[in-house]
C-alpha cells in the first residue's frame, strides 16, 4: 500500500473533484455541441439544390415543409399538424436567356425579374432616359420617334419610384408604345416574390448598371407561369405544457424566393433557413426539458409572397390569439452583427424590458436595437391583432448583402447569432 503524504492526497481529492465535475459538464457541452451541429444540418439541407430555393413552381417549398414535418417527429415533440393553404403567384421556372448588344447575360447576377413581370421574347431598342435633365414630356415625346419603337425604358429603379406617376404610364398597355421597363439596381441583384400574386402588362427587369450602360439593343427569351390556387401548407408542431390555458409561440418562414429560368434557384441560407433551423432546435429542447405553459411551433408557407401563411393562421388559429402569452418571430439570424436587431408589438412592450436585462446581464449582444413595426415579416399579422410579439433579425452583418442575391447559399452562411438568440429567447421565457 503506497503511504501518500497530506499533499499528495488534498491533489487527489483536487483532481477527483474537477474530474467529477468535468463529467458532469460533458453532457451539457456535449448537448450544446449537438444542437449547434443539429443546427448547421438543417441550414444545409434546406439550402441545397434538392429544394430549389423552397420556392413554388418546382414544389420545393412542400419538399422542405415534409423535411421538417419529419424533423419535428424526431424532435420529440407531441403533436404535427400539417395546415394547408392556396396562392395565386408568378413564377418563372422556364426560359430565362437575355442579351446586351449581343453579349449574354447571367440571370440572378446581371438581370432578373420583377416578381409580377409577364414572360417576354424579341429584340428591343433601348431607351435611356436622361435623370439628370428629366422631362416626362420630352421622353414621352421621344418614345414616339421610329428608333424608339417598342423599346425598353431604361433608369434607375429608384428614379423611376420617385417619379412613378410619369413611369406607370410606361407598364401600362395603351399609354404608351414601349415595350416594358429596364430599372437598373446595383449588384448584387435582387429578386422578390411579395407581390406576384399577380401579373402586370408589360415586363420589367431588373438589371445592373454595369450591364446595361451604353447598351442600344437588348435580346430577351423569358417564360414566366402563373399558378392559380397552388397549394401550400404550414407546418405546426406542439410541444405540451403543465398547464394548457396559456402558450408560447415560435414563428419562422421556410420557403424562399424558388427559381429564376431553369437553372438558377435562390437558396435562402439566411432568410430563412437560419431562423427555421433554430426553431426546430428550440422544440428539440422544450421536448426534453418540459415547459410550465404549451409550446407551439409554427413553421410558415408563403411569407416570402407577401406573408400569406401567417396571415391565414392568423385568421384560422389552432389556438385562440388571446391565450398566447408572448410570440417569437425568428427570420435571418444567420449573420454576425453583435447589435441584434428587432421589431415589438405594443402589447410586446410589456416584456420587452426583460429582454433588455437579460442582454444587459448575459452580453449576449452588445445592445438589442428596437426598430418601427412593419409588415416586414411573420409576426405582423400577430401584432395587428394585438398579440404580444417580438421579431429578431440579425441585420448588417456579413451575411446580410446578400439577402435576396443567389449568394444567399451555404459557402456563405454565418452561424454567430444561433446561439445569443436562442439563450435570449429561452431565459426570456425562463423569467417572463
Amino acid at each position: 500500500m503506497v503511504d501518500y503524504g497530506i499533499k499528495d492526497r488534498v491533489a487527489l481529492i483536487t483532481g477527483a473533484i474537477l474530474l467529477f465535475v468535468l463529467l458532469l459538464v460533458s453532457p451539457a457541452m456535449q448537448l450544446q455541441a449537438q444542437d449547434i451541429a443539429h443546427y448547421k444540418h438543417i441550414v444545409k439541407e434546406l439550402s441545397s439544390a434538392k429544394y430549389q430555393g423552397r420556392g413554388f413552381a418546382k414544389n420545393g417549398a412542400n419538399k422542405a415543409g415534409k423535411f421538417l414535418q419529419k424533423e419535428y417527429v424526431k424532435a420529440g415533440v407531441d403533436e404535427v399538424i400539417l395546415q394547408p393553404f392556396t396562392i395565386d403567384i408568378n413564377t418563372f421556372c422556364g426560359k430565362m436567356d437575355m442579351w446586351a448588344d449581343g453579349k449574354k447575360l447571367q440571370a440572378g447576377v446581371d438581370f432578373s425579374m420583377r416578381e409580377y413581370s409577364p414572360g417576354v421574347h424579341g429584340e428591343f431598342p433601348v431607351y435611356h432616359v436622361d435623370t439628370l435633365n428629366f422631362n416626362a414630356d420630352q421622353m414621352f415625346a421621344d418614345l414616339q420617334k421610329p428608333e424608339y419603337a417598342n423599346a425598353l425604358v431604361c433608369c434607375d429603379f429608384w428614379f423611376s419610384y420617385k417619379h412613378k406617376k410619369e413611369f406607370s404610364r410606361l407598364q401600362k398597355v395603351g399609354e404608351c408604345t414601349n415595350a416594358g421597363l429596364l430599372q437598373t439596381w446595383t449588384s448584387p441583384i435582387k429578386f422578390y416574390k411579395a407581390y406576384g400574386e399577380k401579373v402586370v402588362d408589360k415586363p420589367i427587369i431588373w438589371v445592373t448598371p454595369e450591364a446595361i450602360k451604353g447598351v442600344k439593343s437588348v435580346r430577351l427569351n423569358v417564360d414566366n407561369k402563373f399558378l392559380k390556387g397552388y397549394e401550400l401548407f404550414n407546418v405546426i408542431a406542439k410541444v405540451s405544457g403543465e398547464r394548457h390555458d396559456s402558450c408560447y409561440v415560435f414563428t419562422v418562414h421556410y420557403d424562399h424566393l424558388g427559381n429564376l429560368g431553369k437553372k438558377v434557384y435562390y437558396a435562402g441560407a439566411n432568410d430563412n433557413a437560419s431562423g427555421t433551423a433554430a426553431i426546430v432546435t428550440l422544440a428539440a429542447y422544450y421536448a426534453k426539458h418540459r415547459p410550465p405553459y404549451d409550446m407551439y411551433f409554427l413553421s410558415f408557407s408563403g411569407e416570402d409572397a407577401n406573408l400569406r401563411g401567417s396571415e391565414f393562421f392568423a385568421n384560422n388559429p389552432i389556438v385562440p390569439l388571446e391565450q398566447i402569452k408572448y410570440l417569437f418571430n425568428i427570420d435571418m439570424i444567420g449573420d454576425d452583427n453583435p447589435v441584434q436587431y428587432c421589431e415589438v408589438s405594443d402589447e410586446g412592450m410589456r416584456g420587452y424590458q426583460i429582454f433588455e436585462q437579460t442582454n444587459s446581464e448575459k452580453q449576449y449582444f452588445k445592445a438589442l436595437n428596437r426598430g418601427e413595426l412593419a409588415a416586414n415579416s411573420d409576426h405582423y399579422p400577430f401584432a395587428k391583432r394585438h398579440v404580444p410579439c417580438i421579431f429578431l433579425e440579425n441585420q448588417e452583418g456579413t451575411a446580410f448583402p446578400y439577402y435576396h442575391t443567389i449568394y444567399d447559399n451555404w459557402q456563405h452562411a454565418v452561424f454567430d447569432s444561433y446561439e445569443p438568440v436562442f439563450h435570449l429567447v429561452t431565459d426570456f421565457i425562463d423569467k417572463y
